[in-house]
């Protein structure tokens, strides 16, 4: 196969219908039959990446190897097909502006007027070729964040529309997500807002090719005859999207549809061989029919939005499915957590992760979590910032460093156990400034981290600016915080962990964006082993 194939996902009538789901899902479904797919996303805002918003703002900030700060949309494209994505799979209007105008500065447009048109579309049209021009896939499905209308996505709309007429019809194709509302009071569904969107697109200049709709009830035979008629699409391009009880159900429900059929025949691609999905089947069938159940405290301060945690929530579904375990997770605010609240709200969990996050809101909350934790013997892990926060609980109670804590949190603290990196000292700007993507560590042998990797030597994403202060490295030792991975370039500590503890780990990476559907994350695997093999003993001693 020569030409790489391009597909556009384009949304309607409301955003959060799940673009990044249903993309994800075709390149999987295309992945299984052989092709190599990837999935990138154009996000209309002007931030130059999401790294400076806040949570609430937009979920999570995804982080690839190559030190890229994401839409957490890419966490699902990894998750879904199993392969790293990079820089250029995201690109948001603040970096295509901030490209032209550094052209314009340069003097590469020879004097000429820098308009929308052509200079921001032709970069946006580059960039949306990147991955397509360098051989590596067969199919790159492109993702347009926003709505069609909105005024923000306009630029994006208007490149799309460029690519499918320069590219032509077999070599590009234009998939067009909509919602399909179902109205209680009359009892019906609804296609008008669908007809209205995909009109929108025509406005714009663009077909439809695939219609796909979001819906909570199944579309009859005849709605789909009158928006094949109605939106001027074939009826077998009519594709329903029902509500599903997990995200990982979609691959199979968009199979049944013939989603990728379709797609593969618009392009004018053979169908190559039936989907390969025995693995993915095989997670969905430990997942739906666990034989344990545990609940997890994710103790956090974005906790109110689920997707400020995605990827750890994802990882947590991984790692249950290999231990055939339901893994409930349950939010905990750190900001509303105290030394004697924390017992009453900690209670009955059977396991405890402390989250990531940024600034000091809640930051004692976290510490009394990990106390309460390590002397209860709970299951625990700490990830990025809940790694510090251990470290800090410790020489706090262990060390009896009373006013220990992260130079983050008090500038003035004796006892700066976390503190920020010499490099970071005179950075002024917060983009893209952090230790970012992927860094190496070697794990010390005879340690638990060692077993849970069964390496001595790793890479894991990072995003923080804070680090372990090396200066505290043999007096947390002696008194048994074992740091127990270590990066070989910096020598900065990236594990600790506590023996004699059913499960004790600190880390300053972040091990939830490596995981996926095929490669369940080892560390997310051993925590709720050992929380599902504590739990049974714990209940075994009860009951003696």
């Amino acid at each position: 196969m020569n030409q790489t194939k391009y597909i556009f996902v384009t949304g309607g009538v409301t955003s959060s219908l799940g673009k990044g789901i249903i993309a994800a899902s075709l390149a999987k479904l295309l992945q299984a039959r052989g092709y190599r797919a990837t999935i990138q996303k154009f996000d209309p805002y002007i931030n130059v990446d999401p790294g400076t918003l806040n949570p609430y703002e937009h979920g999570e900030c995804y982080v690839t190897d190559d030190g890229a700060e994401t839409d957490l949309d890419l966490g699902h494209y990894e998750r879904f097909l199993n392969v790293p994505t990079s820089q250029a799979n995201n690109v948001t209007t603040g970096r295509v502006y901030l490209s032209v105008i550094e052209k314009e500065r340069r003097g590469e447009f020879l004097g000429k007027t820098v308009q929308v048109v052509p200079h921001i579309t032709n970069e946006i049209k580059e960039r949306m070729q990147l991955l397509g021009k360098s051989g590596d896939f067969d199919i790159v499905i492109t993702e347009i964040g926003g709505t069609v209308g909105d005024i923000e996505s306009l630029p994006y709309i208007e490149s799309v529309r460029q690519l499918l007429w320069e590219l032509g019809e077999e070599n590009a194709i234009c998939i067009h997500l909509t919602l399909v509302p179902y109205l209680a009071a009359a009892g019906e569904l609804k296609t008008k807002p669908t007809q209205h969107s995909v009109k929108t697109l025509m406005e714009s200049g663009i077909k439809a090719d695939i219609l796909v709709c979001r819906t909570e009830h199944e579309l009859s035979d005849e709605l789909r005859q009158k928006l094949a008629l109605f939106c001027n699409v074939k009826k077998e391009a009519v594709i329903q999207s029902i509500d599903a009880s997990t995200i990982y159900d979609v691959p199979n429900l968009m199979l049944e549809e013939g989603l990728d059929t379709v797609t593969l025949k618009k392009l004018g691609l053979p169908e190559k061989n039936t989907p390969d999905l025995k693995n993915w089947n095989e997670f969905l069938q430990k997942h739906k029919n666990p034989k344990h159940e545990i609940n997890i405290g994710l103790v956090g301060k974005y906790v109110e939005l689920q997707d400020s945690y995605k990827s750890i929530l994802e990882a947590f579904i991984h790692a249950g499915a290999t231990n055939e375990t339901k893994v409930n997770v349950i939010s905990v605010h750190s900001e509303y957590l105290d030394a004697k609240t924390a017992e009453k709200q900690l209670k009955g969990l059977d396991g405890i992760l402390v989250a990531p996050g940024f600034g000091n809101r809640g930051i004692e909350g976290k510490i009394d979590t990990v106390r309460y934790a390590r002397e209860n013997k709970i299951p625990f892990l700490g990830i990025c910032l809940g790694m510090q926060m251990a470290v800090i609980e410790f020489a706090r109670n262990v060390l009896g460093y009373a006013d220990a804590n992260s130079s983050e949190m008090n500038e003035n603290t004796e006892h700066p156990v976390i503190n920020l990196m010499e490099e970071q000292k005179n950075i002024e700007n917060k983009g893209g400034t952090m230790r970012l993507g992927a860094w190496k560590c070697s794990i010390k042998e005879g340690t638990l981290a060692h077993k849970i990797y069964g390496s001595s030597e790793i890479s894991e994403r990072h995003r923080h600016r804070y680090e372990y202060n090396g200066k505290y490295l043999n007096e947390l030792q002696n008194a048994g915080l074992i740091a127990s991975g270590i990066n070989p370039d910096t020598n900065l500590v990236e594990i600790v962990e506590i023996k004699d503890h059913p499960f004790f780990v600190g880390v300053q990476y972040h091990p939830e964006y490596k995981s996926t559907v095929a490669n369940p994350h080892p560390l997310f695997v051993s925590f709720v082993n050992a929380i599902v093999k504590n739990k049974t003993n714990r209940l075994k001693s009860q009951t003696v």
